[in-house]
């Protein structure tokens, strides 16, 4: 066996093997890859079992329609007509809401008032596709001729735009005031924009006079309104006696923590200050100085600094800073008192719209201090459309009539308003303590009442010298009404109670910066002449400020010059010092009118003008300087603006119509800028 096994091996080791170790190595790898190639080169990967009928689908949810749409809130609700306001005060809103309100009168189902700046504006043209269907604009003029800050982009959205608005039936009530050069020049704009694009428009648009009598316009032309607009859509005048009520009371159990105290928009906002902060997310300034200006006389005029460091708020001189005021506690516990209230029970008006993207009239849930004493304006002449609610909670049959007849459209009716609360100047508070048979819920009265508005102040200060505060001139307002009640202005005497003591704790005031095109020219070398009597010379404080500290850089700076006027030198002459120092250091020509100064002559800003007309031509006409002019709208921003082209006509050797032409390209060129008020 051994010899036999031993023979065998010799043989094959004579004839060799049959693969050799390379061969084994490469028939191995040639096998691999065609395993390879048969079972995973390009085969796709594993897929889930196809579904059965029975297996369980993801939940689909339907898109949430844009909130912003309100066509399709209109469509969802079966609304025809819809009201927008370009309201900077509150006025247009107001007028707005009665619109919505009478229309149910009459039959018609209107949307809430809308907010332009809160709905896709572009849908307009869409609303040719709801069946007798009715846009009503109610727009503001603000400033010198422009639109609310609510309206804006709507408005350069139709200006530039050209939207096919063919089918669209409109109207448009304008808000201006005729002391302003630009009279309700958006109310024009709209109505004669929307006509262009194809829009047609049922009533002759509607012009409210501030500086007249608001009301009585708003009347007349809302008289006139519904009957065309059910002559246009040939509808039959069907009056319907209906609850005017927006909102319905609710008291929540909430915690203190969970309650607005005064915050504009968002709850503890006060608590938790977080930038960019503006008009919906104001700054809580601290109060760091306050000093009265006034050196005698019986009124006063403050000046006050706020505290912007760490705020991340800029401004320019020229620009405004908002206050929200804080109304007079006194006022607000006589509410309660009146109609025998607990004013810190907590309350929450909602709104009976459910369609509507305004919830609230004001921040809630709150107490009823809290909105009488932050939100709402309860000094203010109420309109004509409260005088009706109140009478149906009047229980004395003379007082009900008297409120219904002021109510009322008739002639009689308006000249009662026009003495009884509008010439008597009466309140809404005063007419509960002059008719006490009137009792209200206090929830209808918060219903009533519109909201209370921040106030405007033309910054006094230069950022450039103080970067870090921002400096505020105001007049203590206050005067005895023909009642014989003394009258406070509400923001003032909110201010004038925040002088820092030192064993008190800091005082801080809600504010936000509101940007202006009352500018300094962009060189220093342009001359300027500024006009502003009284607390108009606040913004010319920060100019002066500004040029005095580019002066003392060693740079060249153009002509500053002031004129000024005060009552006497000796009393209400506003930043003597300062001024004078940038006299003596040759920045600033000073021209003072005191117009008690002399019995027998009273000197007004106007007489310097006058005086100086050849000069003020030079720097006009020759030198391409800027004029500006600040205070008070209705008489001397007016009586300046007719000196000015008197000016340029005589000295300028013009005629009166090329005069005119002269002064408006100088305020389109805005070498001729007003920051006035009325």
């Amino acid at each position: 066996m051994a010899a036999a096994a031993q023979a065998a091996a010799e043989a094959a080791a004579a004839n060799g093997p049959m693969f050799g170790v390379l061969d084994i190595v490469l028939l191995a790898g040639m096998a691999g890859f065609g395993i390879y190639w048969v079972y995973f080169r390009g085969s796709p990967k594993a897929q889930p079992p196809p579904n059965k009928g029975y297996t369980m689908q993801p939940t689909l949810i339907a898109p949430k329609a844009n909130e912003n749409s309100f066509i399709t809130k209109m469509k969802a609700s079966g609304k025809n007509i819809v009201v927008f306001y370009g309201s900077q005060t509150g006025t247009a809103e107001e007028f707005a809401l009665r619109l919505v309100k009478e229309a149910a009168r009459y039959g018609m189902k209107a949307l809430y008032p809308a907010d332009p700046e809160e709905c896709e504006m572009e849908e307009l043209s869409k609303l040719s596709e709801i069946n007798n269907s009715l846009v009503i604009f109610c727009m503001a003029t603000y400033g010198e001729g422009d639109p609310t800050d609510n309206a804006s982009a709507f408005y350069e959205w139709l200006k530039t735009e050209e939207p096919d608005l063919t089918g669209v039936n409109y109207a448009v009530f304008g808000l201006g005031n005729k002391t302003y050069e630009h009279f309700n020049s958006m109310g024009k704009f709209f109505d004669k924009r929307l006509e262009e694009l194809g829009a047609t428009r049922v009533v002759e648009a509607g012009v409210g006079d501030d500086d007249g009598n608001m009301e009585e316009d708003f009347l007349t032309w809302k008289d006139s309104l519904w009957p065309a607009v059910l002559d246009f859509f040939g509808l039959e005048m069907n009056l319907q006696e209906i609850s005017m009520r927006q909102y319905r009371l609710e008291t929540p159990d909430v915690l203190p923590e969970k309650l607005f105290t005064g915050e504009i928009a968002r709850l503890r906002a006060y608590q938790t200050q977080r930038p960019p902060f503006d008009a919906k997310n104001p700054f809580l300034a601290q109060v760091t100085a306050w000093r009265e200006l006034h050196r005698g006389g019986e009124r006063s005029c403050m000046h006050i600094e706020l505290d912007i460091a760490n705020s991340k708020l800029r401004y320019d001189a020229g620009d405004h800073v908002a206050v929200y005021p804080v109304n007079d506690p006194v006022l607000v516990n006589r509410f309660g008192e009146l109609l025998s209230v607990d004013l810190d029970t907590p309350i929450s008006l909602v709104n009976i719209d459910d369609q509507s993207t305004k919830k609230h009239p004001f921040p809630c849930p709150c107490t009823y201090k809290t909105a009488l004493s932050h939100y709402l304006d309860i000094t203010s002449n109420p309109r004509t459309h409260v005088l009706k609610e109140l009478a149906e909670h009047t229980a004395n049959f003379e007082e009900k009539q008297k409120l219904l007849m002021m109510a009322s459209s008739s002639l009689e009716g308006k000249e009662l308003y026009q003495q009884w609360v509008l010439q008597d100047n009466r309140s809404l508070l005063h007419i509960l303590e002059d008719l006490p048979s009137c009792k209200p819920s206090l929830d209808l009265v918060c219903e009533l009442l519109t909201r209370l508005q921040s106030r405007y102040y033309s910054i006094s200060s230069s950022s450039k010298l103080h970067p870090e505060s921002v400096h505020i001139t105001a007049v203590l307002l206050k005067y005895t009404t023909p009642t014989g009640r003394i009258n406070k202005g509400v923001a003032t005497t909110w201010l004038a109670s925040k002088k820092p003591e030192a064993d008190q704790t800091t005082h801080q005031i809600p504010i936000f910066i509101r940007k202006s095109q009352f500018r300094l020219p962009a060189r220093h070398q342009t001359p300027i002449i500024m006009i502003g009597p009284g607390t108009g010379v606040a913004p010319f404080r920060g100019f002066v400020q500004e040029r005095l500290k580019v002066k003392r850089e060693g740079k060249p700076v153009g002509d500053t010059v002031l004129f000024y006027g005060c009552r006497k030198k000796s009393e209400d002459f506003l930043y003597e010092e300062e001024f004078q120092e940038s006299i003596d250091e040759g920045l600033l020509t000073l021209h003072t009118a005191f117009s008690r100064e002399q019995p027998d002559k009273k000197v007004y800003v106007t007489h310097l003008l006058k005086d100086h007309g050849e000069y003020i031509w030079r720097i006009l006409g020759e030198e391409n300087g800027h004029l500006y002019v600040c205070g008070d709208a209705r008489n001397m921003a007016r009586d300046v603006h007719d000196i000015i082209i008197e000016t340029c006509s005589k000295y300028g050797q013009m005629s009166s119509s090329e005069a005119q032409a002269f002064v408006k390209k100088l305020e389109t060129q805005r070498r001729y800028s007003a920051d006035v008020w009325s």
